[in-house]
């Protein structure tokens, strides 16, 4: 029968009698894991904080024309008319006359 030497754990005599090499190819999953969790997060931001752009700036398009609005600068269907130009999306646009 085989018994451990004094102070020894089972896994240590294990790895130690077998000639362990290494962790393996399996070693790559974690640099793997690290810069998906990065792509992740700049995934995350590009499709949220980043595109806001201009529209949270206080200097912004949007808020000059409320500006405009709230100090009797133009009435409100213009300022209705120039807040839709200021915010349809750009891929909705297919250009002029074909």
């Amino acid at each position: 029968m085989y018994t451990l030497p004094a102070g020894a754990l089972p896994a240590q005599t294990v790895l130690a009698d077998h000639d362990w090499n290494g962790p393996g190819p399996w070693i790559l999953l974690i640099p793997l894991f690290w810069i998906g969790v990065v792509l992740l997060v700049a995934f995350v931001l590009r499709r949220t904080v980043w595109r806001r752009g201009c529209a949270g700036r206080p200097d912004g398009p949007l808020a000059v024309l409320g500006r405009r609005y709230a100090e009797g600068g133009i009435d409100a269907d213009e300022y209705r008319a120039r807040r839709a130009v200021l915010t349809e999306d750009p891929r909705d646009h297919r250009g002029g006359a074909k």
